[in-house]
């Protein structure tokens, strides 16, 4: 078509038209006089805008994700974070419950023996160098520690108080080869000399070369004068080993402690020894044995199997 002023006037009464059409339209809603024109034309092009949307579609879908995408990242980093602090917290809930376990444990030994004691956390271990196993406790002089006090905790014998400062306190633990506690034998009271040795059994001299001892049998701690540096009556640990006798003026034992020396967490300082000596009160009760189970099978004969010494001839 030309540009012509003719073609010009036919643009512009299009347009207005078109205007008019789309108001009548809008304005008529669903009995616009224009809405059967326009389903056939949906009839005639729906097809078409059909394919198009299909081919378009999985273009607009990732265009969408990605706009979403920076949302679900968002809430995908604040799960973590939540999972995270949970995790975390049901970590510091184990760690408590072990605690007030140990607590718990380590008072009803400290009552069984009528032992006054200052309750402690392990902060810190010696250093690696050499043979030495020390580690420090978060009280100290300002809590009422001093040297030579004993230091125990649920399962017995923990070791002694070597340094006091003013809020903390080193321990020499008693697998420490240079640590060295009198003992005494459950029931037969026989006394001897428990020393570390670092993390082997600890080493036990008896002063009785003849003492009847065997594997199994339990040992306390006999006790200091003045009870310092040891109070009496904490358990040590179980006879593993017996040397043979040879006649010598003492006897050699190994003793597994009942002390886990590489898991400690919480302990207790002695600050008032028991008024009585608890010789072996306070050692745990003996795991009783279980009894085997027996079977007994009863077997009934078959009406059709042969007596005892006959048998049926072969057919």
């Amino acid at each position: 078509m030309r540009d012509t002023k003719e073609s010009r006037l036919l643009l512009v009464l299009l347009i207005a038209v078109a205007f008019a059409l789309i108001t009548v339209d809008i304005r008529g809603g669903e009995d616009s006089p224009v809405d059967g024109a326009r389903q056939a034309a949906a009839t005639v092009f729906g097809p078409i805008e059909n394919g198009v949307s299909a081919a378009v579609d999985p273009v607009g879908n990732a265009v969408s994700a990605i706009r979403d995408s920076g949302d679900r990242h968002d809430r995908l980093a604040e799960l973590e974070t939540e999972n995270a602090a949970l995790k975390a917290k049901l970590g510091s809930d184990d760690r408590g419950r072990s605690r007030l376990k140990q607590l718990d444990k380590m008072l009803k030994l400290a009552g069984a023996g009528q032992y006054g004691i200052k309750g402690a956390q392990v902060i810190a271990i010696g250093a690696a160098q050499g043979f030495s196993w020390t580690i420090t406790i978060d009280v100290g002089a300002d809590d009422g520690i001093q040297r030579d006090m004993t230091v125990l905790n649920g399962d017995g014998l923990v070791g002694r108080v070597t340094t006091v400062g003013p809020s903390t306190a080193t321990v020499l633990l008693a697998n420490d080869p240079d640590f060295t506690v009198g003992t005494r034998m459950e029931a037969g009271d026989e006394l001897g000399f428990a020393s570390g040795q670092g993390d082997r059994p600890l080493r036990v001299e008896l002063l009785n070369g003849k003492a009847d001892v065997k594997k199994g049998d339990r040992l306390v701690t006999f006790g200091s004068q003045a009870d310092k540096p040891f109070v009496p009556g904490v358990p040590v640990g179980v006879v593993s080993r017996v040397d043979p006798s040879g006649g010598d003026l003492t006897r050699t034992l190994y003793v597994t402690p009942y002390v886990g020396f590489t898991k400690l967490d919480i302990v207790g300082v002695v600050v008032q020894a028991p008024k009585k000596d608890p010789r072996d009160t306070v050692l745990p009760d003996k795991p009783q044995p279980k009894p085997t189970p027996t079977v007994t099978v009863t077997v009934t004969p078959s009406a059709e199997a042969p007596a005892d010494g006959q048998f049926e001839p072969e057919q």
